[in-house]
């Protein structure tokens, strides 16, 4: 009971950090009082000032992040017995959001909505997660990857301000396998490392036609980006060449790097989104999580030229924004992405439904809760687990718009349905990493959607999406 009131205590400071000050959005007022569209001015101070700042500030904006993950989760390595992503990393198992202190998981889903805010029930590990730095936002990379491209390539990913913040049990294993379309023969062609610029020509040559070879290359080279460039409005400690496409989408997969929305101002409401996985792209309609742009081509034309500098194309123009040519790079790197494949499914058949004789009980009693009960199937539907829609889970319903480590929070809006295949290879789950566990999934939804359902059921529910 104390460990459980102390838990209550943290989450409660923590949700209650004021977001008035430090955001750099905040410097420059717009009509009234709201803050600028405008992040900053396009004179700097001088770099030694801001790395001085940065790095002096960097232990206490860990700290802070890491008190907020340990009130929120159970941070403790639990794998999951009998089953592994593709490569052979184990799965983190369990609901790992912490429940409200006198509370149950039944308890809160025999709730209506109106009940859970009014008793300020919602668990605040369901609420939007913000990023590890929120007032300065950017990308941020887990160390496997830092490290590696480091050895690989002398470029450094180290952010001066902040480190990635997830523990790496639950993040995507790496190097990540990679599958094509066109050669499913060879299975995974990675060859157990990371696709750099450095290896990509040895590994690809002779397997993709030349055009889909330029268009990795593209992918696989660094372009200047909001933290990462050479000129002295930078958050890392050397003049850097940039980053690449592929250093968060790791071998056409995710690693769990971090970012912002680029879409909304001011700062404190931009949210946390993760760089989703690469694979089955050509089996989608809608890319980005809430952007909703309508080819792959778009998307890749769009982060150069917008997320990689937050939105702010005058900002762009002074870090050396790179303006890609439509018909001759970005159609090839964008026929590259569309061979990434999905993992094998052995158990599944050609329409995406368990093959009986390969199932457990529990799967197969799963796959009913899933079509049946659970109404997943409602926007994940098989074979490929999308209906490629947005929908709205209005769960503003469920709480008070609070600010979070400098975020505000509040509802999401129209999210993107995700493919489910191969979903087990994916974790963190939603936009923002904020469930880590496909548990979390199941509970979260359970209670969202006000489905009921029994503890057997939801053990069902995980253990048939892992076999997608």
């Amino acid at each position: 009971m104390r460990k459980s009131r102390q838990v209550a205590a943290t989450v409660i400071v923590l949700l209650s950090v004021s977001a008035g000050a430090g955001t750099l959005g905040a410097r420059m007022q717009g009509p009234g009082s709201r803050p600028s569209s405008y992040q900053f001015p396009i004179a700097e101070p001088p770099f030694r000032e801001t790395f001085a700042k940065a790095t002096a500030a960097k232990a206490g904006v860990m700290a802070r992040q890491m008190a907020l993950l340990n009130a929120l989760y159970d941070l403790g390595d639990h794998p999951a017995a009998g089953v592994t992503m593709s490569r052979g990393k184990a799965i983190q198992e369990g609901v790992r959001v912490r429940l409200p202190a006198g509370t149950t998981w039944d308890a809160l889903a025999a709730m209506t909505p109106e009940e859970i805010k009014a008793r300020g029930l919602y668990p605040a590990g369901f609420m939007p997660l913000p990023h590890p730095n929120n007032p300065v936002g950017g990308m941020v990379f887990p160390k496997f990857e830092i490290d590696e491209i480091k050895k690989q390539e002398q470029r450094d990913l180290t952010r001066i301000d902040v480190d990635f913040d997830i523990p790496d049990r639950f993040l995507a294993e790496f190097p990540a396998p990679l599958y094509l379309t066109t050669r499913p023969d060879l299975g995974d062609v990675s060859q157990g490392k990371l696709i750099t610029i450095a290896n990509y020509y040895e590994i690809f040559n002779g397997i993709l036609n030349p055009k889909q070879l330029e268009g990795l290359r593209l992918l696989l080279t660094p372009f200047p980006q909001q933290q990462f460039n050479l000129t002295g409005d930078r958050l890392v400690e050397h003049p850097s060449l940039g980053v690449a496409c592929l250093d968060c989408h790791q071998n056409g997969h995710t690693n769990g790097a971090t970012h912002q929305a680029q879409d909304v101002r001011p700062q404190e409401f931009r949210h946390r989104i993760e760089p989703t996985t690469l694979r089955g792209v050509n089996i989608q309609r809608l890319f980005g999580s809430q952007r909703v742009l309508k080819t792959v081509e778009d998307f890749t034309e769009f982060e150069q030229r917008g997320a990689y500098f937050d939105g702010d194309h005058v900002i762009a123009a002074k870090k050396g924004v790179n303006i890609l040519d439509r018909a001759g790079q970005v159609q090839f790197m964008a026929e590259f992405q569309e061979i990434l494949d999905f993992p094998p499914a052995p158990k599944l058949d050609a329409f995406g439904k368990l093959i009986p004789s390969r199932a457990t009980p529990e799967e197969l009693r799963g796959q009913v809760v899933f079509f049946g009960k659970g109404q997943c199937a409602s926007c994940h539907m098989a074979p490929y687990y999308t209906d490629n829609l947005t929908h709205n889970l209005r769960l503003e319903r469920f709480f008070t718009p609070r600010v979070i480590n400098y975020m505000m929070a509040i509802g999401d809006g129209p999210i993107k349905t995700f493919p489910l295949r191969g979903i087990k290879d994916s974790p963190p789950y939603l936009h923002d990493d904020r469930l880590l566990t496909l548990d979390d999934t199941v509970e979260f939804f359970n209670l969202v959607l006000g489905l009921r359902l029994t503890t057997q059921e939801k053990g069902d529910l995980v253990a048939f999406m892992r076999q997608l």
